[in-house]
This record gives structure tokens, C-alpha cells and sequence, in this order.
């Protein structure tokens, strides 16, 4: 085995990756509600009965700490795009709610075989992300694991009466995402080409996006990102917490490179059957298949996903932001058109 991390695969070292490892969202949905029973705090403003992106805890009469965890084994093969990938991933979920991040803790679970160089691109380039983020690793804890295993816990500031949440969809309002979608697809079959074009994506920061979307103040509903439930899993979430339907355009999605052509050849993650499952009375597809799969694909470090007033979009499109659909009234559901 060799030390150069240039050569080295993580993905021979691990069984499955990314966001696509998380639990599927009906067995974590029953989970939460018997642990959000037990929380009693007057100054948590956002907990486990909530379920949103972070944890949200007033510090004061004006200012409200976003605390977040977030990790999984290697989706990439190169440490430091996975070190990377991971932080974003995690500062992902400040971002969502409308904070600023300060700080952030690894969370490691290595095996011991594994060369220390390997592991030393993966904590520096994570800690580069978290940097740029406009943060500092301050720390963590490292366990010994058959299978690598990386992420970070991440700290933020949010102002309490700017805090962004999946809650406030209203209808009228148009749905736009910031960033591609198909990443699960693509890493799991796509032309190397492609999978790197992917991999520049994964690895940038939703910092900017999160900014674009505070400025606009009042015209933003609601919020979230998308990751390892799908575009549909957590539309699902900002649907059924507001109270109102989505209805999304197929073919208005944006795409990762490589993204349509793969997910019509049949590739699929473990996840998007997971996703299938747990929104099967939930979600109403009149969608091609190929574009259904990419709107169920788990992401990583994937984009913001918000609902704003019209008059906002033409100030988010310089953004790279994307309309994706539009809230209307009604019973909570999710069509995809």
C-alpha cells in the first residue's frame, strides 16, 4: 500500500458513502419524536421537536447559536476532496439557518491501517473549508473504525430574528435551489469528466447562497439544503412544516454534468430507494424516469432550496440561483411535473 495520496482510493475502504449513508427518513422521523419528548428548555428555539437543519440556541435578546453535526465514510476517493467535501457539508447546515459559522470539532473514526498522510489531507482540507467558512478547528475526537469515517460538529451565530427555517413556505411564492443536482448519480457511475466536475461542486461552500437569500430579508419563506433525503425528501420537509404544497418543474432542475445521461443508463444509489419508500404517499411524480431519479438522488453537500417572493428572483438568478418550481395552497404534498 502506498502513502501517496495522489494514487490512493478510499472508496475501496468502505461499503457505502456520503449522505447516502444516512438513516432513511421514516426510521429517523420515529426516532426524534420519542427523543424531542424529553426536551424542556426555555432558550432552545429550535430542538428536536422542531427537526430543522440545526439546532438553534438564544444566547441573548438578540443573538441565538446554530449547533450542528454531520459525517459519513468517503463518497470520493481523493482525502483531501472528501476532508472538503465533508466540512462543506456540515457548515451547510449554519448556512441553512441563516448563521454565520465560528467554529467547528472533528469527528474521526479511522482505521488504524490507514496511512497518516491520508489522514492528515483529509483534517487539512476540511479545516481550509472551514477557514473560508469564516471558522476555526478548534479540536475533536478520533475513534478507531473498520470503515473511515468523517465529518465535523459546527458552530454558528444567527441574529434570533433573522433565523431562516423549512417553516415558512408561503403560497405564491417561487422555489429556487443554488445549486446542481445529481451528485449521488454521478459519483456512484458517471464519466470521470464529469464525476470531477461534481466533486468542484461538492466542494464549494453554500456560504454565498446563505448570504444572497439574508439580504433579501422578508421575501424568503422557507429554507433548507438539500443532502441525502433528495430534492423531493426534503421539498417533503419545507411542505409539510409549512402547510403547503410544492409543485417542482423536472425539467426546470439544474444538473450536474453527466447527471441525465447516467441516471438514464439505470444508475441508482442505495438511497434513492430508501427515499422512494419513505415518500410514497407523500410525493406525486408525472415526471420522466430518469428525471424522477434525480429528483430522489441523495446529495451531498448539496445546495440551498428556499421559497421567495417573485420580485426576489431576479436578484438570486445573478446568484446562480435556479427556479425549480413554485408554493401553492393545499394539503401538504410534493408534485413533480
Amino acid at each position: 500500500m502506498t502513502d501517496d495520496t495522489t494514487t490512493f482510493k478510499l472508496t475501496e475502504w468502505t461499503t457505502c458513502g456520503g449522505c447516502a449513508a444516512k438513516w432513511g427518513a421514516g426510521p429517523l422521523d420515529a426516532l426524534l419524536a420519542t427523543l424531542a419528548a424529553s426536551t424542556n428548555d426555555g432558550n432552545l428555539l429550535i430542538g428536536l421537536d422542531a427537526f430543522d437543519d440545526a439546532a438553534v440556541l438564544a444566547l441573548d435578546d438578540e443573538r441565538a447559536l446554530v449547533s450542528t453535526t454531520d459525517f459519513f465514510p468517503p463518497m470520493v476517493d481523493d482525502p483531501a476532496d472528501f476532508g472538503a467535501i465533508a466540512a462543506a457539508n456540515a457548515c451547510s447546515d449554519v448556512f441553512a439557518m441563516g448563521g454565520r459559522v465560528i467554529l467547528a470539532l472533528n469527528i474521526a473514526a479511522f482505521p488504524e491501517r490507514l496511512p497518516a498522510t491520508v489522514i492528515d489531507a483529509i483534517v487539512t482540507s476540511a479545516a481550509s473549508v472551514v477557514a473560508e467558512a469564516g471558522g476555526v478547528v478548534a479540536g475533536g475526537h478520533t475513534i478507531r473504525s473498520e470503515e473511515p469515517i468523517f465529518g465535523l460538529a459546527v458552530q454558528g451565530l444567527v441574529q434570533r430574528d433573522r433565523v431562516l427555517t423549512k417553516r415558512g413556505a408561503r403560497p405564491g411564492q417561487a422555489v429556487v435551489l443554488s445549486k446542481p443536482l445529481g451528485t449521488g448519480i454521478v459519483l456512484q457511475g458517471g464519466e470521470e469528466a464529469d464525476r470531477r466536475a461534481t466533486v468542484t461542486g461538492m466542494r464549494t461552500l453554500n456560504a454565498r447562497a446563505s448570504l444572497a437569500l439574508q439580504a433579501l430579508g422578508g421575501a424568503v419563506g422557507a429554507l433548507t439544503d438539500v443532502t441525502g433525503f433528495g430534492l423531493l425528501g426534503h421539498g417533503w420537509e419545507m411542505a409539510s412544516r409549512s402547510g403547503v404544497s410544492l409543485h417542482l418543474d423536472a425539467a426546470a432542475l439544474p444538473l450536474y454534468p453527466g447527471a441525465l445521461e447516467t441516471a438514464g443508463r439505470g444508475v441508482r444509489t442505495g438511497g434513492d430507494r430508501r427515499n422512494r419508500e419513505h415518500l410514497a404517499t407523500r410525493v406525486t411524480s408525472h415526471a420522466t424516469a430518469t428525471r424522477e431519479a434525480i429528483a430522489y438522488d441523495p446529495q451531498t453537500s448539496g445546495g440551498l432550496l428556499a421559497t421567495v417572493d417573485p420580485a426576489a428572483l431576479g436578484e438570486l438568478g445573478a446568484e446562480g440561483f435556479v427556479q425549480v418550481g413554485e408554493v401553492a395552497a393545499g394539503p401538504p404534498t410534493v408534485v413533480l411535473r
